[in-house]
């Protein structure tokens, strides 16, 4: 651009609790083509293409708008937010909102108009008036535009402020039970935490955990499980990882997803796409497993490493630190079921050797075995896990949901929980039938009363969106595109007894749409037990049984950890990353039932049960229980069906640039 081309107005950076911390300059607008982008603003955040938008400005015509990145922009006019997507065009006006990002990079448009006023020959008389004239509009617009960032803030904050004030007005139990919620260093692995989520009010962030928090200090190696992995958003989001010298990825990326991987990867970072030995599986476990000087920190979570699912959506994450073996527990046979089943996971992965180079352990290499060498004994939880083949003799209850009824009917529970429900939440579906539902009813409701009678099935109920959740969601229809079931999975006739609703106002999240999965049995707000995974509801992901039950056929990777009262008796914790929690090692790996400790929501109100002398753990479950199920006018979010009722985006689904996008098809 060059100062003889006629200025047709500015786009002014506007401050936004969404914003990025830099300062972006003023960015002037000339008639015929402008073009906006990455380098343009001087900012790193690689969301923003380095041709992001082109502008097209005319006298006659106004500002035409041209999204040419493949991330849709936001613009607000006349108090109307409409998301314009990839490819797509819109014509803004005087005082109009353009977000470069959703929520983020926000400029207003300042129209001024095609008089030559801004050209370098105007007379200096015209320019003082110009600019007496500029700064009482300037003036002038500071009011309007506090107003205008009020009305037009990420639709997000304004969405959930509303279902704040209509759901919690007179409701303080609600919204106490998240403020009450405090997870110390010490407790930390005896519950999970929610992710933030962009745009909530902070009560709702309460606790809550970012990827920065899980990955840092001094970490050695670093070993990433994951479906989907955006390395440029990692990257940006988690700058040290750049710092960690080791780092491998287990992925589920195929065709240009992974090309773009190994274009971009560091020198240090080695991808490895664990074997897919049957048809239609995938890589879907979502873990970390660093390795510190002091030990090892080991979280399962359910986020894909993208952005939408680190920001936007309601997910969940568990983590642990373990201390490195002492020489009388590294030789010998002292192995915690943990442990086991942990080093059994991560043979089935067959991942690459690596040869490194440990301060004061020297060389190793770091496979499977490797991890045998931290002290599990301490463990909160169990692992869950999924590993596609045909299992069956002793492997039969090693992996998916068999493997969860073995540890279940191990398990002796209240009273309380005979024939109780089961919950059943998740963001895909699969092709099922009630044969299949049953199998996996038996094994979810297996375990026995404290006098050894069996619990008796439950019944299930399914959370799961409707399409009215999905519409009025932080992300409007687009949220859809990670809960991907198909019309033909989600509308069989045995399925509608099973619906139950997203219902999240406890914790602020009923429109941050869940991808998070959970499993449990519950009675009022007391927990049985409660897995947080990776997996879908879906055969491919627990396993189906064949040959008259005596095998079991899985499909896809998936890894979950499973909350148990009998786990939850050690009274102190051991931390890779600070020195103010003493390690400490137990010399026996068995566990002793504790019959003090209770699970329970974060709605248990210990007054209706002030003669209670348990150890209570709460658990952030971000659904009600029980769960409201759905009305007749409630429908399951399908995602290919068409739903021409506009979102809070003003948009139709599908959008027509679906296919293309990046965070999409994928759960």
């Amino acid at each position: 651009m060059t100062s003889s081309r006629v200025m047709m107005g500015t786009l002014v950076p506007l401050e936004s609790i969404h914003a990025t911390s830099c300062s972006l300059p003023n960015i002037p607008l000339f008639e015929g083509d402008n073009v906006i982008g990455r380098n343009d603003l001087k900012i790193t955040d690689k969301r923003v293409s380095r041709k992001h938008i082109s502008l097209k400005a005319s006298a006659n015509e106004g500002i035409e708008v041209f999204v040419e990145g493949p991330n849709p922009i936001i613009v607000s006019s006349q108090g109307q937010r409409r998301k314009i997507c990839s490819n797509d065009k819109v014509f803004i006006k005087d005082g109009d909102i353009v977000e470069l990002i959703p929520s983020t990079h926000l400029f207003k448009y300042m129209a001024i108009g095609n008089d030559n006023s801004f050209q370098t020959t105007q007379k200096s008389t015209n320019s003082s008036k110009r600019e007496k004239r500029h700064s009482e509009e300037r003036e002038s617009s500071v009011a309007k535009r506090n107003k205008q960032i009020l009305l037009d803030e990420a639709l997000a904050r304004d969405l959930q402020q509303a279902e704040d004030d209509s759901i919690l007005e007179g409701s303080f139990e609600k919204k106490e039970a998240l403020h009450n919620f405090r997870v110390s260093e010490e407790t930390i692995s005896d519950t999970f935490r929610l992710m933030r989520v962009q745009g909530l009010p902070s009560w709702s962030n309460s606790n809550s955990v970012t990827i920065q928090d899980v990955i840092q200090g001094d970490v050695l190696v670093a070993i990433l499980s994951n479906y989907m992995v955006d390395i440029d958003w990692l990257l940006s989001a988690c700058p040290n990882l750049k710092k960690i010298p080791h780092v491998l990825v287990a992925h589920g990326e195929s065709g240009a997803a992974f090309d773009h991987l190994l274009k971009n990867k560091l020198g240090n970072w080695v991808f490895h796409k664990p074997p897919l030995p049957i048809s239609y599986g995938t890589h879907h476990s979502k873990a970390m497993f660093l390795v510190y000087p002091t030990g090892i920190r080991i979280i399962v979570h359910t986020a894909n490493l993208i952005h939408v699912d680190w920001n936007n959506k309601t997910q969940g994450l568990w983590m642990q630190d373990f201390p490195w073996k002492d020489a009388s527990t590294l030789t010998g046979n002292n192995r915690s079921p943990f442990e086991n089943d942990l080093v059994d996971y991560l043979a089935a992965l067959k991942l690459p050797e690596l040869r490194v180079s440990l301060p004061s352990i020297g060389n190793v290499s770091i496979n499977a075995a490797f991890f045998r060498k931290f002290d599990y004994s301490r463990a909160k939880v169990r692992l869950i896990a999924s590993v596609p083949g045909y299992h069956n003799g002793s492997s039969l209850t090693k992996w998916g949901h068999m493997k969860l009824r073995s540890i279940l009917e191990s398990c002796k529970f209240s009273k309380e929980f005979c024939k109780s429900p089961l919950i059943y939440q998740f963001s895909s579906l699969g092709s099922l039938d009630e044969k299949w539902m049953n199998e996996f009813g038996s094994s979810l409701s297996a375990g026995k009363t404290d006098d050894g009678f069996p619990l008796g099935n439950g019944k299930p109920l399914v959370i799961f969106p409707t399409v009215e959740d999905v519409r009025c969601s932080l992300e409007g229809y687009a949220a859809g595109g990670a809960i991907p079931s198909p019309q033909k999975n989600v509308e069989k006739d045995f399925l509608r007894k099973y619906w139950a609703r997203w219902k999240a106002d406890h914790v602020g999240r009923c429109r941050a749409m869940p991808h998070i999965k959970t499993y449990t049995r519950y009675n009022g707000q007391d927990i049985a037990w409660f897995l947080l995974t990776s997996a879908n509801l879906s055969k491919a992901a627990w396993g189906a049984l064949q040959k008259n039950n005596t095998q079991l056929m899985i499909r896809s990777y998936e890894l979950g950890v499973l909350f148990l009262p009998s786990m939850l008796l050690h009274e102190s914790s051991f931390s890779c990353t600070s020195t103010s929690v003493v390690p400490t090692v137990s010399k026996s790996s068995s566990h002793v039932e504790n019959p003090k400790a209770k699970l329970v929501s974060l709605c248990w109100n210990k007054e209706r049960e002030s003669n209670s002398s348990s150890e209570i753990v709460r658990l952030p479950i971000p659904y009600q229980l029980p769960p409201p199920t759905y009305t007749s006018e409630d429908i399951p979010w399908s995602w290919d069906r068409r739903y021409t009722k506009k979102d809070v985006y003003g948009q139709t689904w599908p959008h027509h640039d679906f296919c293309n996008r990046p965070d999409t098809y994928k759960s």
